[in-house]
């Protein structure tokens, strides 16, 4: 049965989630999905290629799960998200650390998932907020809700779900009050 690319990526995805990036090494990966290091080189060129690739996969599962109307929805899917995925801290977050300063593709990939968030919770804001169903764009409070939202993320590897609903309940307070300055 032939492997797709799809399903190394995935694969390589669950080991660097749990493993880490660097300490993920080819044996382990081509393990994971049940192909030789020259199928694995085929589909995705190398170690860095495929970390690129499972960052692209990642962003595209994250932000199709994340169908928001608003900021409380937002983190009610973070709620979800985390039931679902676990709670092991932030990917982006680890990928950058790990490698992403010295491997620009990696920096590209993290950079392009963090400018579709903090747009995603822009429009999101600006929706809430909009009296005239304009998207307006309050840059302190997008900032607040992007540092509770991947707090939330990162504190959830270790206080569990309820990191996300005491963001969840902060970020309710700060649109609230919001509200009350338009």
């Amino acid at each position: 049965m032939a492997v797709s690319r799809d399903q190394i990526v995935s694969s390589a995805e669950h080991v660097f989630d749990h493993r880490g990036f660097a300490a993920s090494g080819m044996d382990d990966l081509t393990a994971a999905a049940g192909v030789s290091t020259r199928t694995l080189y085929k589909h995705v060129g190398s170690k860095t290629g495929l970390v690129v690739s499972v960052l692209e996969a990642r962003t595209s599962r994250f932000f199709a799960h994340f169908q928001a109307a608003s900021v409380d929805e937002l983190f009610a899917g973070l709620e979800e998200w985390v039931a679902k995925e676990g709670s092991r801290g932030c990917l982006f977050l680890r990928a950058h650390g790990e490698a992403g300063e010295s491997t620009p593709e990696i920096a590209e990939a993290v950079a392009g998932y963090r400018a579709q968030l903090r747009s995603m919770i822009a429009r999101l804001i600006g929706q809430d907020l909009g009296d005239d169903g304009t998207v307006r764009e309050d840059d302190a409070i997008v900032h607040q809700i992007l540092v509770l939202f991947e707090g939330a993320t990162s504190a959830a590897s270790y206080l569990g779900a309820a990191a996300v609903t005491s963001a969840r309940e902060a970020a309710a307070s700060l649109m609230n009050d919001a509200r009350g300055r338009r």
